[in-house]
Parts: C-alpha cells; sequence; structure tokens
C-alpha cells in the first residue's frame, strides 16, 4: 500500500517538472524615452514682448522688457543685438536675432526678419495682446480727446484774450480822445480868458484915454 502511494506520488512530480511547449505571452511595453531638458543659449525672447516694442521708446525702457542685448558693439553702441540658438527638449533649433537700432538713447528701427523660427503666439498671448492693443488704442483716444479740449479752451482762450486786447484798445483810444477833448476845451477857454483880458485890458486902456482926454479939456477951459 505504502509502496503504491509513493509510485502515484512520483508520478505525479514527474508531470509537474516535465517540460511544455507552452510558452507565456509577455505584455510588450512601449519604449520610454528619456527626458531631455531645453538647451538655451542667448537671450530668451518671445513674440508677445517683442510685439510691445515702440519707436520712440528709451533704451531703458527696452531693457525693461526684452532684457539685456546679448552683443552690444564698443564702437556702435546705437546698434542692440539679441541672439539665440536654442535646443529643444523635442529636438526642434530655435534660432533668431532680434536687431534694434538706436539714435542717442531713443529706439529708432526694429528689425525683425531674423525672428521667423520663433514660436507663434499662444492663445493666451494673443489675447493678452488684444487686451494690451485695445488699452492702447483707448489711451491714445484718450489722450487726442484731452488734447483736442486743451486746444478748444487755448482758442477761446485766445478769443477772449483777443477781445480783451481790442477793448483796452477802444477804451485807451476813447480816454484819448477824452484827453483831447479836455484839452481843446482846456485850450479853448484859455483862448477865451486870452481874449476877455485883452478886451478888459483895450477897454481900461480906452477909459484912460477918455479920462485924459476929459482932463485935457477941464484944463483948457479952466485957463480960459
Amino acid at each position: 500500500m505504502n509502496k503504491l502511494i509513493l509510485i502515484t506520488f512520483l508520478s505525479l512530480l514527474l508531470n509537474a517538472c516535465s517540460f511544455s511547449d507552452y510558452v507565456p505571452e509577455v505584455p510588450t511595453l512601449s519604449l520610454i524615452k528619456p527626458y531631455k531638458a531645453d538647451i538655451n543659449q542667448g537671450t530668451v525672447l518671445s513674440r508677445l514682448s517683442i510685439n510691445q516694442l515702440k519707436i520712440g521708446m528709451s533704451k531703458k525702457q527696452v531693457q525693461e522688457l526684452i532684457g539685456t542685448p546679448s552683443v552690444i558693439d564698443p564702437f556702435h553702441n546705437n546698434q542692440w543685438d539679441y541672439i539665440n540658438h536654442s535646443m529643444m527638449g523635442s529636438g526642434e533649433v530655435i534660432r533668431y536675432r532680434l536687431i534694434l537700432k538706436f539714435e542717442g538713447v531713443k529706439l529708432v528701427n526694429i528689425n525683425t526678419d531674423g525672428i521667423s523660427s520663433l514660436p507663434e503666439l499662444t492663445d493666451k498671448q494673443k489675447k493678452l495682446q488684444e487686451t494690451r492693443i485695445a488699452e492702447e488704442k483707448a489711451k491714445i483716444l484718450e489722450e487726442k480727446r484731452l488734447a483736442e479740449e486743451k486746444a478748444k479752451h487755448a482758442e477761446q482762450e485766445k478769443i477772449k484774450a483777443k477781445a480783451l486786447e481790442e477793448k483796452a484798445k477802444k477804451l485807451e483810444e476813447e480816454n484819448k480822445a477824452k484827453e483831447l477833448e479836455e484839452k481843446a476845451k482846456e485850450l479853448e477857454e484859455e483862448n477865451k480868458a486870452k481874449e476877455l483880458e485883452e478886451k478888459a485890458k483895450e477897454l481900461e486902456e480906452k477909459n484912460k484915454t477918455k479920462e485924459l482926454k476929459e482932463k485935457t479939456n477941464l484944463d483948457i477951459n479952466s485957463s480960459k
């Protein structure tokens, strides 16, 4: 009985250890790509910041907006070059060059011919740019309105000043006319006084002559 049990157990063990043609399938896994970081060399710019550049900006304003240039020629410091050569983790290569020219401290030229490889604006950046442009247009319209109001006010003040000037001139002419009239009247009175004085003098002389004549006649009559 024990031998039978032993033989049965060994038979089962040998069947379990025997090789089988069946090989279980191993699930295929997609190849895992290693992470590659972006390598930026030079000045990192975006179209959003470049689009905010304006002719007439100062060097300080330009630096505050897009940073320090990659190259400033000490012998030609009127030109700033922003250069970038970047290798993205995706394998994409980005090269661009932005050239800015100044007269003194004022920006006079923006050359964007070399930024074609710069990524386009994202939807979020487009909305930001549209908002900025709308605000700038509103600001320009407000400044224009204020300038027109100021010009209108200045024109009104000019008209008022001219009216006051004409009024003052008219008043001055009236005063001069009045002065001349008073002077003429005064002169006329002086002439009249002089005439009266001359007439009085003449009358006095006539009276004296008459008195003298009468006295002479009296003397003649007395001597007779």
